[in-house]
């Protein structure tokens, strides 16, 4: 039934994207047809996760603030379409086996690592829980830079306004397995700077498409 409402609601929801951003996407060969994918994507809208899942040629399993459940309505439906709680406030181990459990079945995995929605452009350090997914399930990682919708939909506001959007997905990222003991936090960190790094490169390609000049640089990745 999941499955099946994703499936009918998906193309409705990507028509009304494009209707309402004219929203583009670029580089979905990037995305592997079958087997575990782990995609990793900047966060400063609300409208990201039906932005990425709108263009993305496979359906997607993505993580949400628990609070977004407990709303009478929305709890049920962003359930039925791929949505997984996740508790921001702590660490959330129930969550990190979901999305395990969902790259060790071979399911595509969508994610934000900067944890919270932040303004239009700018990229913040990664959270963990990103890099940890990706060393501990060997899953490749995509990254995906989105472009517009923090003007469309910006925190602070309650309607989307007018925006062009466009969500741009890169090569495929690979990490080794996890090492042992004191070198792991290490391998974690490095692999949080590459996944923002190749993000960030995809905001700046991105950028000079569009024709905008000095396009902000990444913060705290490096």
């Amino acid at each position: 039934m999941q499955v099946n409402l994703y499936t009918i609601l998906k193309p409705i929801a990507a028509a009304l994207l494009k209707g309402m951003f004219r929203l583009e996407a670029r580089g979905t060969q990037h995305v592997p047809h079958h087997g575990a994918v782990l995609i990793v994507a900047n966060h400063s809208s609300l409208l990201d996760p039906p932005l990425v899942g709108a263009v993305s040629p496979r359906p997607l399993t993505f993580l949400a603030k628990a609070e977004l459940f407990a709303v009478p309505g929305l709890g049920g439906l962003i359930r039925r379409l791929n949505a997984k709680p996740l508790r921001r406030a702590v660490a959330d181990p129930s969550a990190l086996r979901t999305a395990q459990r969902v790259l060790q079945e071979g399911g595509a995995l969508l994610v934000f690592p900067e944890g919270t929605r932040g303004d239009e452009g700018v990229l913040r350090e990664a959270k963990p829980g990103a890099a940890l997914l990706a060393i501990q399930t060997g899953a490749p990682v995509v990254p995906v830079y989105i472009s517009g919708s923090g003007r469309a939909l910006p925190r602070g506001r309650s309607l989307p306004r007018p925006a062009k959007v466009r969500v741009t997905f890169g090569p495929p990222l690979t990490f080794a397995r996890a090492a042992v003991g004191a070198e792991r936090k290490a391998q974690y960190e490095d692999a949080s700077r590459r996944m923002m790094a190749a993000i960030a490169e995809l905001r700046d390609e991105s950028a000079r498409g569009a024709g905008v000049a000095g396009a902000r640089r990444p913060l705290q990745i490096h």
